[in-house]
């Protein structure tokens, strides 16, 4: 097996942080992507290889873990490596640390597939990727492995009127922005993290009375699990339907499904465990009786991503 590579080195502006003070979970994908694409310019499936074939390495499947916050300023690395070659696509595993202190903030799975550039749909992964795997070759460690949520295969995609008919509540409406999409006019994986991102404020009024920007208890995402459907295009309408699967003893597991307004088609599931957080001492606190109470009794049967 290799060792993993550097693959981004940069640090965490105070436009790509929240209200929670930190760095927006969308902005931690838009580095894993940075990090996908000096993986495959390692692999010969760089830029100038894939606009002189019309061809894109896009991302299928995400599974993130936050393991600690980045705040405004702190400079990071992001190291990485394949786990596995595919017909289609790579697997890759990336982990981003922080430099002073050396330590995990984030850690990556992301499936990807090898497309056409201008219909997305699949390509058998070319030979010259097959003979530069090797030296990249790495296993997955176990701090990158899943802890609260299931790697179970996905569920077949939703349709929106399944959404409606299982009450889950839209947390999010919204076109697909040019600033959200690649040059060929489809949505960037941040930003299907985006749109989730930008509901929950939304969520958490319509399930709880809170106004997230009044209260000095907030909450913050420790996993995600992301599976993209269906490309999102330049001009769509979304909207994103959002319910509650589970409930632990610190934590709870909301799911997000992301659809095309007019087709009705899915364009993303996703699940993430998330906890409360205490804004002021910047850390996770156990889920209040009374807040458990509201949370249980909006737990959807059968939901998932």
């Amino acid at each position: 097996m290799g060792e993993m590579i550097e693959v981004a080195r940069s640090s965490v502006q105070t436009w790509e942080c929240d209200q929670m003070g930190h760095m927006n979970v969308q902005f931690y994908v838009a580095k894993a992507d940075e990090g996908m694409a000096s993986l495959a310019t390692a692999l010969g499936l760089g830029h100038h290889a894939q606009q002189a074939n019309g061809t894109v390495l896009v991302a299928r499947e995400h599974h993130i873990r936050f393991h600690r916050e980045l705040r405004p300023g702190a400079p990071f690395i992001v190291q990485g490596g394949v786990l596995r070659a595919l017909t289609e696509g790579l697997e890759f595993y990336e982990e981003m640390r922080t430099i002073v202190p050396n330590e995990i903030s984030a850690t990556f799975f992301t499936r990807a597939e090898w497309c056409d550039q201008d219909t997305r749909g699949g390509l058998p992964l070319p030979t010259v990727a097959l003979t530069k795997v090797a030296p990249l070759a790495i296993d997955l460690p176990p701090h990158g492995a899943p802890r609260g949520l299931d790697m179970t295969p996905p569920r077949p995609a939703p349709r929106l009127k399944d959404a409606e008919r299982m009450g889950l509540i839209t947390t999010y409406r919204g076109m697909v922005l040019p600033d959200y999409c690649d040059h060929a006019g489809f949505m960037t994986a941040r930003h299907y993290m985006g749109r989730v991102s930008d509901a929950i404020p939304n969520l958490i009024a319509q399930t709880s009375g809170s106004d997230r920007s009044k209260s000095a208890i907030g909450g913050a995402a420790l996993e995600y699990r992301f599976v993209y459907r269906e490309p999102a295009h330049e001009g769509d309408v979304l909207v994103l339907k959002s319910g509650l699967k589970s409930v632990g003893e610190k934590t709870y597991v909301w799911c997000h499904w992301l659809f095309d307004a007019e087709s009705g088609d899915c364009v993303a599931t996703a699940e993430a465990v998330a906890v409360a957080m205490d804004l002021s001492q910047r850390k996770a606190i156990e889920i209040p009786e009374s807040m458990r109470a509201g949370l249980e009794a909006l737990i959807i049967p059968d939901l998932s991503v």
